[in-house]
């Protein structure tokens, strides 16, 4: 990695770290804690009210966001669900009601501050099913084929290398996996240098992709069904949008694979009737879940 891009982790690492503090220390106000400032474009109030309601104030309150992922992502009973750069853990808290007890979601955040943000806001949420990790989204600290969706609200374009973000996301997906991510693109004739005076990378707009260059980074990873819808405009040329791709199914010549039909679907069945879809997947030597 170059200077240029370590000094640039450094500094989103530094503003979102001191995010955390600031939220954590209003936690001892008579008010409870203020918001971190972003502007309207930005932070808690692109989540409904009734899901704000159900979270702690914190979690809540370190809400830096473009978007609410947990609204686009289609998320289901029993699916395993990972939020990239999860911060004070409001996505990831969302994501865990969702997929219920039977699932489960983790949260991933380079910041040490943001981790224990976190990690305080899901006991005050009651959370069984969340776990976090430190590390980066260019290396995802878990195992591929592993996770059902991947979601990422406005942290993405904060990335230096979003060619090995979109590999580490693809790795980690189980076949028939999928991204529901909101992030910050820009219009396609926008140079790179008219991205960054319309903010910087800690505002999430100069690193920003265009949406030529974020199709072509998903379809290189290996992702198909690819979909990019702007929401609202964050600046001049700059939108808010909801980022949509699947990892396909391979090697299969018809609807079955793993010695099951629908693989790695809530329908999948055993080819064989004499077996569970689980032993069918384990004797076939399958990578998607048992």
């Amino acid at each position: 990695m170059s200077e240029q891009s370590i000094d640039l982790r450094e500094t989103v690492r530094q503003r979102y770290a001191a995010a955390a503090v600031q939220v954590t220390e209003g936690g001892s106000a008579c008010c409870g804690p203020e918001p971190v400032e972003v502007d309207e474009n930005f932070g808690s109030t692109l989540y409904a009210a009734d899901e704000r309601d159900t979270l702690p104030a914190e979690a809540v309150a370190a809400s830096l966001g473009c978007g609410n992922p947990t609204a686009v992502a289609g998320l289901r009973e029993g699916e395993r669900v990972l939020d990239l750069g999860s911060g004070g853990g409001i996505d990831v808290l969302l994501s865990a009601r969702r997929v219920g007890p039977t699932g489960k979601a983790y949260g991933l955040d380079m910041t040490e501050e943001m981790l224990a943000l976190a990690l305080a806001n899901t006991a005050k949420a009651g959370a069984t099913n969340v776990e976090f990790l430190k590390g980066t989204i260019e290396a995802i600290p878990l195992p591929a084929d592993t996770i059902d969706v991947v979601i990422s609200n406005c942290v993405i374009n904060l990335s230096v290398d979003k060619s090995a973000v979109f590999a580490e996301t693809f790795r980690v997906l189980r076949p028939g996996g999928r991204i529901g991510v909101s992030d910050v693109v820009a219009d396609d004739a926008l140079t790179t240098e008219q991205r960054a005076e319309r903010g910087d990378y800690v505002g999430c707009i100069a690193g920003a992709l265009s949406f030529a260059e974020y199709r072509a980074g998903l379809a290189a990873a290996g992702f198909t069904g690819i979909e990019i819808v702007p929401t609202h405009q964050v600046a001049d040329g700059m939108h808010s949008a909801i980022v949509r791709a699947t990892k396909p199914i391979t090697g299969a010549t018809d609807d079955s694979c793993c010695g099951v039909t629908a693989c790695c679907t809530p329908s999948e069945q055993p080819a064989d009737p004499s077996v569970t879809a689980g032993e069918a997947k384990s004797a076939a030597g399958c990578a998607c879940r048992n």
